[in-house]
């Protein structure tokens, strides 16, 4: 019960625990699984799109 980031949580009787992944927990979930492709976003920014990474790194 002692979680990498945070304050552990109880849980109580009846209640069932789900995991969000926000922030920290998908970045060390990804750099653990290492992907062959990974779908995320920067806080306050998303961007979805089919466009290959090396087609649009000059724009940004």
């Amino acid at each position: 019960n002692k979680p990498d980031y945070g304050e552990a949580v109880i849980i109580k009787e009846g209640e069932v625990p789900v995991f969000w992944a926000c922030g920290v927990t998908p970045q060390a979930a990804i750099e653990n699984a290492k992907p062959e492709i990974v779908i995320t976003h920067a806080p306050g920014h998303m961007f979805i799109t089919d466009i290959l990474n090396e087609d649009i790194e000059s724009i940004f």
